[in-house]
């Protein structure tokens, strides 16, 4: 029983979808990485980019451990129309209402920029990232 898991093709599944994430993930980090490293002196770049890995394989596992850790919560702590409501869900609500409102608030300013903003001024990170980091996807 132990592990009946191996002949599930969900599981199967799963663990494809994950993997492929990881890499996307890893590549996006080694971009993200790549830039933010190019603007330091050439002596200093290969420490910062050894770093920043190693601080964002760290963060992943942390998130993951994390993540483990949210799914177990599933003891109900409130009935909301008969329908019980944990921690878990209070969660996934919760970072659901922050990617709607980030998504929307990156398209409204895409369409009609940003207020207040000098246009000559460059950002440090493309608009991209800047949505990544703000919601947490990167060290």
């Amino acid at each position: 029983m132990l592990f009946a898991w191996i002949t599930d093709p969900n599981a199967w599944l799963a663990l494809g979808t994950l993997t492929l994430l990881e890499i996307v993930l890893g590549i996006d980090n080694i971009i993200f990485l790549s830039l933010v490293v190019a603007k330091l002196p050439t002596a200093q770049r290969a420490h910062a980019r050894r770093i920043g890995l190693m601080g964002a394989m760290v963060m992943r596992l942390a998130l993951l451990a994390s993540i483990a850790w949210v799914v177990k919560l599933t003891n109900p702590l409130f009935t909301v129309f008969g329908q019980e409501i944990s921690f878990r869900d209070l969660i996934l609500l919760l970072g659901g209402l922050f990617l709607i409102w980030k998504a929307s608030k990156e398209i409204h300013e895409s369409i009609e920029g940003e207020e207040g903003g000098a246009e000559d001024q460059r950002p440090l990170l493309p608009r991209r990232h800047r949505a990544d980091h703000a919601a947490g996807y990167h060290l």
